[in-house]
């Protein structure tokens, strides 16, 4: 029988976990702090000195990794740009991974100085071996990817290393023009010279159809980018044309090689949780020869892409909305050190959090869980006067959940998980608490959230949640012995909450909201919500019932006013008539006595 599937395990050293079919690659703990690491608060790159192009001294190596299978005309044109670039030759080394091209690529008369193709790994196809392949080999200090049908500008290259000579945790984005590649394309060498004299312009007319209008709206969105949440970072990570640290890349698990496609917006996820800060430069530019896959056919790309990007990046929370689910890489880790404390504390904390309404929740108990599980044999005094009772009574409780894992210290973050709340053990997080501190992180990209619990001589007991982005960029960049949190408070900000609110209650005042079998509440609330769509549904046509007979008292109202006018218009040509009636018959008998009084007159 196969062991069950570990959805996630979290850096550090998890105890007996069993073995899965995947698991994401693990981004490395930072060893120590980066005292001459400048500091940038969220994303805004803008307060560092970016140097004019052509006008500084360049000193870092860069390898441009390049996969391919097959387009070797294409290839051509990308290596011939690459010849004329303004960064110096002995910095710049050029890798072409062969991904099983039919016939083999080969190097062709015009390309950089240093130029290699190396084949792929045997057996291993697609985007990200190849990069595997090309890193694993490369020298530079700074990678480059770059895809075969990219023709780069003069000073391509340059805009981006330019960046990564301040800090060394930037991911430096390429601005690509798309050209549809109409008429005959011009030669290797026509390239070289054109981009040699500055004149990349008249190599190719832009296609007014396509392009990447989204990432040139969302980077004007955000002041350049400058001003982007965390959450959103990862959506401008687009590989035809990105650099970053060759550490970086290393720190981060390096590419997720289960991907076939995708494979570029997942690393720029896990970047994001080291820390890294996202540059689109727009003097970066390059024509891409053609569309993408991506462009020609969007809704087959979207429907092979969901179901991989919603396992691994939770900040695409419309693709998690499937109930009873559990996911690869989690939303919150809650993280609950069991170090000293009775096997009813720490159960009431996890089994609060596992109850969350957030349906990717991650549960990592902390404790020396190596001495209960290496010791075999009966203690003194039988199990029930076991000294690591409470040990055992919680591997007993959750060895057998894929939501929780064992390990013997806290790692310095949850990556890749994006938010982690550290609970101390007797605390109870109510079923909207991590939803509800979760929002409140998000509406301002704040960094830490911190709950006072309790307050003694000793100080203030608090829960953190903690923005994973943030505390691994305080660790890169804090000074020996500052403190973490005041580093994350300048760069993301930090903020002080009251327990009641965010209702995170003791365990004796939380034990009767949590302590019923989740399975039974849930079916009950869904069914109770059934009932109120019911009731909504009645209420609906109730309403719309009364609305139209409202409607049709209106309606009769409108023709009783109607009516009435015209019988009150009838009634008053009735008197008129009668008026008129009275007053012709009086005209008639004066007349007759008028002419009754002449004749008499007259006869006498």
């Amino acid at each position: 029988m196969n062991a069950p599937r570990t959805p996630w395990v979290p850096v550090g050293e998890p105890v007996d976990a069993p073995d899965a079919p995947y698991a994401p690659p693990v981004p490395v703990a930072h060893a120590a702090v980066h005292a001459a690491a400048p500091r940038i608060p969220g994303n805004d790159y803008g307060v560092l000195p970016a140097p004019v192009l052509g006008a500084w001294e360049p000193r870092l190596p860069v390898s441009v990794v390049i996969p391919a299978r097959g387009g070797q005309d294409r290839l051509d044109l990308t290596l011939a740009a690459l010849a004329a670039q303004t960064y110096p030759a002995h910095l710049l080394e050029v890798i072409v991974v062969d991904d099983g091209s039919a016939p083999p690529l080969r190097l062709p008369e015009i390309a950089p100085e240093r130029t290699r193709i190396v084949p792929g790994a045997p057996g291993r196809r697609g985007i990200a071996w190849a990069l595997e392949t090309g890193t694993a080999v490369a020298d530079g200090e700074v990678i480059h990817r770059m895809d075969a049908d990219i023709v780069s500008y003069r000073e391509h290259v340059e805009a981006h290393m330019r960046w990564h000579h301040l800090a060394g945790y930037l991911v430096v984005l390429g601005t690509l023009r798309f050209t549809a590649m109409t008429g005959t394309p011009p030669t290797p060498a026509e390239v070289q010279i054109a981009v040699a004299k500055d004149k990349a312009d008249s190599l190719f007319t832009e296609d007014p159809e396509h392009g990447h209008d989204w990432i040139v709206e969302l980077v004007a969105a955000h002041r350049g980018f400058r001003g982007a949440p965390s959450s959103l970072l990862h959506r401008v990570h687009v590989g035809a044309t990105v650099s970053l640290p060759a550490a970086l890349l290393k720190e981060a698990g390096g590419l997720d090689t289960s991907l076939r496609l995708g494979e570029d917006t997942e690393l720029g996820y896990r970047l994001t949780q080291t820390g890294a800060v996202f540059v689109p430069d727009a003097e970066a530019l390059s024509w891409h020869l053609g569309t993408t896959t991506a462009m020609r056919r969007p809704a087959d790309v979207r429907r092979h892409n969901d179901p991989f990007i919603a396992d691994r990046v939770p900040y695409r929370r419309h693709l998690r909305t499937d109930a009873g689910r559990q996911w690869l890489v989690p939303y919150v880790d809650v993280v609950v050190d069991a170090r000293g404390a009775s096997f009813e504390d720490v159960r009431a904390s996890a089994d609060g959090a596992l109850a969350s309404s957030l349906p990717d929740v991650h549960v990592t108990l902390a404790g020396p869980w190596a001495s209960p599980a290496g010791e075999r044999h009966e203690p003194v005094g039988g199990p029930l006067d076991d000294p690591l009772l409470d040990l055992r009574l919680l591997r007993g409780q959750y060895a057998h959940d894929g939501r929780v894992s064992f390990v013997e210290r806290v790692p310095p973050t949850s990556a890749p998980a994006p938010f982690r709340l550290v609970c101390p053990a007797g605390w109870v997080p109510g079923t909207e608490s991590l939803a509800m501190l979760v929002e409140r992180a998000e509406q301002d990209d704040e960094g830490l959230l911190l709950v006072a619990l309790d307050e003694d001589e000793s100080g203030v007991l608090a829960a953190r949640l903690e923005r994973t982005s943030a505390v691994a960029r305080a660790r890169r960049v804090a000074r020996e012995g500052e403190s973490l949190d005041d580093v994350i408070a300048e760069l993301h900000g930090a903020t002080w909450l009251d327990a009641e609110s965010w209702r995170l209650r003791p365990a004796a005042r939380a034990y009767p909201y949590w302590a019923t079998n989740r399975n039974r509440e849930a079916v009950r609330w869904r069914a109770a919500a059934e009932s109120r769509a019911r009731e909504a549904e009645r209420a609906q046509r109730q309403i719309a019932a009364l609305k139209a007979e409202l409607k049709e008292l209106r309606a009769a109202a409108a023709k009783g006013r109607r009516d009435t006018v015209r019988w009150k218009e009838k009634a008053e040509q009735r008197r008129l008539e009668a008026v008129a009636l009275r007053q012709a018959r009086q005209r008639s008998l004066l007349g007759r006595a008028a002419r009754g009084l002449r004749r008499l007159t007259e006869g006498s």
